[in-house]
């Protein structure tokens, strides 16, 4: 049996935002997943590997290298693949590329938490970091929303501009303002400490975080927390296991109840925002499940394309 090894360049172009989102809805739809998460450190570095199987669609296991020591040796972040297997039979089924899963599979999981929380008139949309996931999220949110006009701030003007100039968009220097401004503010950096201040934040604003994964990291400070309903992506894989969430918890700034939804309730449609006046924040911890749903599109579609 030949197993295919599914490359970035070969499907990238034939997905959809469109599809990752109804995919993931899809996936909400069946049981509850079973997911193993293991980390293991060294310094800065961290190696991740998640598995989960969903019962109706498959297993997934991925495996990555997070070595930040790299940008300086002008090589890649992340390395790591995606091993695909069979709900029925277990077998093997496709090597997927890390990075082509990492991509539909991020942008598209804050794209599906905008599209369920997010006002349908969003017209400003704040980018907070100038890399790969920034770029993502511009092309996730203009596929979805009408006229949005997209700002990027970074720590580094320079890349700031660079990354502005290649998209298109506007670029600023002045966080405080741009978030006071913004409809949707989309945090994705590496930083361990906040970078957005919950008085910034303005009523009926949608905050996306996406950056924190370990338990020392986290994007928005406890203010932010306590002005917003907040909203996970998966409770299992976010409140015990990521800064963003578990510092405050374990110092008693928000208890366990004040997360109010993941995705799983809100495509179910048992919670949701309740006005448009509130602010909602939604943590993007893209969990293994995710990496399963996002998968098996993939696979399907490769499967369209090599029939």
């Amino acid at each position: 049996m030949n197993i295919p090894f599914i490359g970035f360049d070969e499907m990238d172009r034939h997905l959809s935002w469109q599809g990752i989102t109804d995919a993931m809805i899809a996936g909400h739809k069946l049981a509850k997943p079973s997911i193993a998460d293991g980390f293991a450190y060294r310094d800065d570095d961290t190696l991740l590997s998640r598995a989960a199987w969903i019962d109706g669609l498959g297993v997934a296991v991925k495996s990555a290298t997070i070595m930040p020591g790299n940008v300086a040796k002008g090589l890649p972040m992340i390395h790591g693949g995606v091993m695909v297997f069979s709900d029925d039979t277990g077998e093997l089924e496709a090597v997927i590329d890390f990075h082509l899963v990492t991509k539909w599979k991020t942008a598209g999981d804050s794209l599906l938490g905008a599209k369920l929380l997010a006002r349908r008139d969003i017209k400003n949309v704040l980018i907070i970091g100038a890399g790969t996931v920034g770029a993502n999220l511009v092309a996730a949110y203009d596929s979805a929303f009408e006229g949005l006009e997209f700002t990027i701030w970074n720590r580094t003007t320079d890349t700031a501009v660079a990354f502005a100039h290649h998209l298109g968009i506007n670029v600023t220097t002045n966080l405080a303002q741009a978030v006071a401004t913004a409809d949707v503010i989309c945090c994705a950096t590496m930083s361990t400490d906040p970078v957005l201040l919950g008085d910034w934040l303005q009523p009926g604003q949608h905050v996306d975080l996406i950056g924190a994964y370990r338990p020392d990291m986290r994007e928005a400070d406890d203010t932010a927390l306590t002005r917003s309903r907040i909203f996970v992506d998966s409770r299992e894989t976010t409140i015990a296991h990521i800064g963003e969430l578990k510092i405050p918890l374990e110092q008693g700034v928000i208890s366990q109840s004040d997360v109010v939804g993941d995705l799983y309730d809100l495509v179910e449609g048992s919670a949701g925002r309740k006005s448009a006046t509130e602010i909602t924040l939604f943590k993007n911890g893209g969990g293994a499940h995710l990496d399963l749903m996002t998968a098996k599109y993939i696979l399907q579609k490769w499967k369209e394309k090599n029939p």
